[in-house]
Order: C-alpha cells, then structure tokens, then sequence
C-alpha cells in the first residue's frame, strides 16, 4: 500500500459580515468574488466578526475585509485584536495603522500639521481656527457610514457644540467640491482609481485616470500611515478651485467597489493581493 502525501495549503480567516446592509453598496458580493479567487492560492474561510476571536488558532493567517463599522460590535473585536497577538497570527490589515482604524482623530492631527485635508478641529476652543462658512458638518469621532453627521449653520456652530465634550466630535467647514475621487493600495502600490461625478451619488463611481500629481497627493498619505502592509483607500474630493483635499484614510476595512473596474484592473489587484498575503500564511 503506497501512502499518499498531502501537500498542507496556507489558510486563510476571512472576516465579512455579509449581511450588514451599506448604503449604495453590496458588501456581500464583493466578499464573495473575493474569497473565490483567493481560494485558487489558500484555503479560505469566511467567519462573521463576532466569532474571528475564537477561531484564529485554526489558521495561518486573517484577512479583515467588509466586517462593518467596528462600533456595532467593539468588544468583540477588541477581543480579537487580543487574541491574533496571543497566538502571534497575523492580521491583514494590521492593527497599527493610524488612519481609521484609529478613530478620526488623524485628521485633526493632519489638519494641525498642514496636509492637503479638509480643515478640521475636536474642541470649541479650536472653531477660530476653521475657515469662515456658511454651514459646518458635525460628526462623531468614532463614527462611520456618515452616522450621526450632522449639518450646522455657521452663526450656530459655537452653541450647538458649548455643551459637547471636547474630542469627542470632529467640525469641519462643508465644502463644495466638484467631485470626489478614491485611490486604492495594496502595500505602498498604487491599484486604481474611482471617482464619484456626481456629488450627490456617492458611491455611483467610474474608473478615474489618475495624473501624476494625484498620485503624488495620495501616496503622501500612504507614507504617513506607514503600514507595513495591507489595503488602503484615500478619499478625496476635487474642490471647485481644482484642489484635492483628503476626506478619509480608509484603512481598516476599505470596500474596493471591484465591480465599477474593468477585468484587467479586477485580475491585477487580485494577484497584487494574493502576492501580499502570501508571506503572511508561509
């Protein structure tokens, strides 16, 4: 009797919620292709981010991908962050970025610093330091999805924030933009890119021929990120003098919106992704 060999293939814990409803946007699709094509290099998968925590010892590798905002279930996934350090599984994307990941705090901490990003403040005190508009967008800091953003009139900014504690929400002037525009990374390495043409439909994108000075916009906020590795999405939006300012620094989660790119563009990120995960379940 000859004994067969079975070669062990890397395996992959793909983190979705594919039932969490998004606006403009089919999550559970997206996840799907995704694990179909990640299956011809591991063994894949998928679990809701409520049960990751007790199942990563099975696994060489975890891939966090459209899970939902983290605030509908923030123990759970603080336990999970936990755990994959326990057990020294590693977590793509990991746990150190500084953009969303982190809260919304970066971009008070990139508009103090000068960046190229919609101006922004988290104290009363701070509201002189915005420029004059005639209405101001108000929102959670640990927000997302848009939830609880609000729309203030500039005279009422100051009142509608006196009894707010400080930090806890983000001001911004709202601007008029001309479009709005996202960049996508696996790594340091630039995918594609997607603009919205409409400003009232967000998520209504088509492909977008990036110029070397976009890319030059973007990349600075991969470098200031400095993930070791991982999937990034800079938002964008194009003002009416022609100015890009960033809006968020998705690099938690980021929904890739792979159906609104061509095949060609779809196959190279794929491979780009599996490229990355690969040294991560070796």
């Amino acid at each position: 009797m000859t004994t067969r060999h079975v070669v062990r293939r890397p395996s992959l814990l793909l983190v979705t919620d594919l039932g969490y409803q998004a606006r403009g946007r089919r999550y559970c699709d997206e996840d799907i292709y995704l694990s179909s094509r990640l299956r011809e290099a591991f063994d894949v998968a998928l679990c809701h981010p409520r049960e990751a925590a007790a199942l990563l010892d099975r696994f060489d590798a975890v891939l966090v991908r459209n899970s939902g905002p983290v605030l509908h279930y923030r123990e759970a996934y603080e336990a999970f962050r936990a755990r994959a350090v326990e057990l020294g599984v590693p977590v793509y994307n990991p746990p150190v970025g500084r953009g969303d990941m982190a809260g919304k705090e970066y971009l008070v901490e990139l508009s103090r610093e000068g960046f190229p990003v919609i101006p922004t403040v988290d104290r009363a005190a701070d509201l002189g330091l915005l420029p004059e508009a005639g209405e101001y967008a108000v929102k959670p800091k640990l927000g997302a999805d848009s939830e609880g953003l609000r729309f203030v009139a500039g005279a009422g900014v100051g009142a509608e924030l006196a009894g707010e504690v400080d930090g806890v929400l983000l001001v911004q002037p709202r601007i008029g933009f001309r479009y709005e525009v996202s960049f996508y990374f696996v790594d340091q390495d630039f995918q594609y890119a997607l603009y919205a043409p409409d400003p009232e439909l967000r998520w209504v994108l088509e492909p977008y021929a990036a110029s070397a000075e976009d890319l030059a916009f973007a990349r600075r906020f991969i470098a200031w990120n400095s993930l070791p590795y991982g999937i990034q999405r800079v938002d964008a939006c194009r003002t009416a003098e022609g100015e890009l300012l960033l809006v968020e620094l998705e690099d938690l989660n980021p929904y890739l919106s792979l159906d609104r790119v061509g095949e060609e563009v779809r196959e190279a990120f794929v491979a780009r992704l599996t490229a990355s995960l690969a040294p991560l379940t070796g």
